[in-house]
């Protein structure tokens, strides 16, 4: 498959200044970013870049952040689901994973996620594929929030919709394991069926529950 990227850039205002929200860029191009301090959701901020650059240089892989100045303040990484995972079983060439979405704490609050997820979709090519998002609860910052793991489910929720990322059914375990975690997805218009139904397939293994 022939993985296009497309550059596209946007600005929201904060406090005196604008936040630029902008990609898919290069890894060359993040090295040269720093990197907020407090974007520790997955991995130390040094790790955390490290995989953000080497996300940025696979074929499939796309990196959109919001950078207030020359940091980076939030992003948004797109790439093949783990080979771990069941989403790979199916080798499906155009299903991608929106792996990670981060906003440090302070920048919270003027939708900097629904930017980089609207920003996203801009891209004509995304309408080639099947967006899959898994949501755990773990994942979340339910302490620095204050919000109970239900209203921070909402969030994410209305978040992954300004990216046209809507619920759906699973019986993956993992995601099973608590009602709150769940699987979001975005068929793009011309993904064609057999793929629609590989990924059904992948959805449910348990027939019975068809």
């Amino acid at each position: 498959m022939n993985h296009v990227k497309t550059y596209y850039r946007t600005e929201i205002p904060f406090e005196d200044r604008t936040i630029v929200i902008e990609g898919p860029i290069s890894g060359s191009e993040i090295e040269k970013l720093d990197y907020h301090p407090g974007l520790t959701a997955f991995r130390t901020p040094e790790q955390q870049k490290k995989a953000l650059i080497g996300i940025a240089d696979l074929p499939e892989g796309r990196i959109n952040i919001a950078r207030d100045g020359n940091q980076i303040i939030g992003y948004v990484t797109f790439v093949y689901p783990d080979p771990l995972e069941r989403w790979s079983e199916g080798k499906i060439e155009n299903l991608i994973e929106l792996g990670a979405i981060e906003v440090a704490r302070e920048y919270r609050g003027i939708q900097i996620g629904k930017n980089l997820l609207r920003l996203s979709v801009m891209d004509d090519a995304m309408e080639d594929y099947i967006i899959i998002t898994t949501e755990y609860y773990w994942h979340w910052d339910l302490k620095g929030s204050g919000l109970s793991v239900w209203d921070y489910r909402k969030v994410m929720e209305k978040m992954m919709h300004a990216g046209g990322l809507v619920w759906y059914a699973t019986d993956d375990p993992e995601i099973c394991s608590h009602p709150a975690n769940c699987l979001m997805v975005r068929i793009g218009s011309r993904v064609d069926s057999e793929s629609i139904e590989k990924f059904d397939r992948l959805r449910f293994k348990n027939r019975f529950m068809y």
